[in-house]
């Protein structure tokens, strides 16, 4: 087991990096839906209406 590990250090390291990066950005998105953030800013000026029609467009702009 010790030298499967020894042999795939690198490879460990990378999953290991990039599962945290992942977990940060879900954390980051669930923050910004609980204090009211939304996708394109929260504003339809931001994202000039071009989400308006697609499936994102509910989560996008308030009803």
């Amino acid at each position: 087991m010790l030298s499967w590990i020894q042999a795939n250090i690198g490879s460990i390291a990378v999953i290991l990096i990039l599962l945290a990066v992942i977990a940060l950005i879900i954390r980051r998105m669930i923050l910004d839906k609980k204090a009211g953030r939304h996708i394109c800013g929260g504003s339809c000026g931001s994202c000039g209406g071009c989400c308006a029609g697609r499936p994102m467009h509910g989560q996008c702009h308030g009803k």
